[in-house]
Parts: C-alpha cells; sequence; structure tokens
C-alpha cells in the first residue's frame, strides 16, 4: 500500500500522428473517438516520432486503431471499407463521397479469378487449342 507522502507517477502513453496539412502531433491514449475514426478511415498517419518517421508496425504494444490490413468482410461498416479503400490508393474524401456498395464492388474482390471452377475468369482468352480436351470434374 502506498504511504501518504510517497508520489506514484503514472506514464501515459502516447502516439505521433500527421495531421491532414501535414503537422505531426502527439496525442495521449486512449485517442477521442472522433480522432480513432479518421485515423482508420486514413485521413491521419500514425508516425514514429515528432520528426515524422515511419512507424514500424509491431514497435509497441498500444492497441491503436488504423486502416484495416486485410479486406473487410462483407458485412463489415462502411468505415471499415472507407479504410481499405484508403490502404489501396484512394483519397480518403474520394472513399467517403462513394457509397458502401460502390467501395465492395471496386475493393471488395480479390484480385485472383473469382470465377467458379472450370470457368475462364471474366477477360481470359477462351479460344480452343485444336485436340485439347474440356476439363471435367472428377472428385
Amino acid at each position: 500500500m502506498a504511504d501518504d507522502n510517497e508520489v506514484i507517477y503514472v506514464r501515459n502513453e502516447a502516439i505521433f500522428l500527421r495531421g491532414e496539412g501535414g503537422s505531426v502531433f502527439k496525442l495521449d491514449l486512449p485517442l477521442h473517438e472522433a480522432i480513432a475514426e479518421r485515423l482508420e478511415k486514413g485521413y491521419l498517419t500514425r508516425v514514429a516520432n515528432a520528426d515524422g518517421d515511419p512507424y514500424v508496425e509491431g514497435a509497441d504494444t498500444a492497441k491503436v486503431p488504423g486502416p484495416p490490413t486485410e479486406r473487410p468482410k462483407l458485412n463489415a461498416g462502411k468505415k471499415a471499407w472507407v479504410g481499405w479503400a484508403v490502404a489501396q490508393g484512394m483519397t480518403p474524401d474520394d472513399a467517403e463521397a462513394l457509397t458502401k456498395t460502390d467501395l465492395i464492388e471496386k475493393f471488395g474482390t480479390d484480385p485472383v479469378s473469382t470465377a467458379p471452377k472450370g470457368e475462364a475468369p471474366e477477360g481470359a482468352d477462351t479460344a480452343k487449342v485444336p485436340g485439347e480436351q474440356p476439363p471435367t470434374d472428377q472428385q
């Protein structure tokens, strides 16, 4: 138990964020929900220090929101899809202007083929090679 005269110091955890205008700010955790939302959507960028050096993921253990690193599930909210669009290179304002459906149409599919087994992907050359047999489903 602490003595009445004993001083206890509590270290506040803080992070550095680059704002929309390029300035770097030090913010205490937990972030205000409006700031956290802007960070998740990509309007703000986490940086390593006051000099604005790039932030390296895993350098600390603080749980701070940020743009998704994996494609969101289809039933995820629009905020997650806006963050994913920004992570894919779209500007935050352009992503916000789209509907969730538009974002899913643009960023919701993997770049690999989503064609059902045995069908050619959209835009694929489907010309037959002489003497080649069509694939059969043998399971």
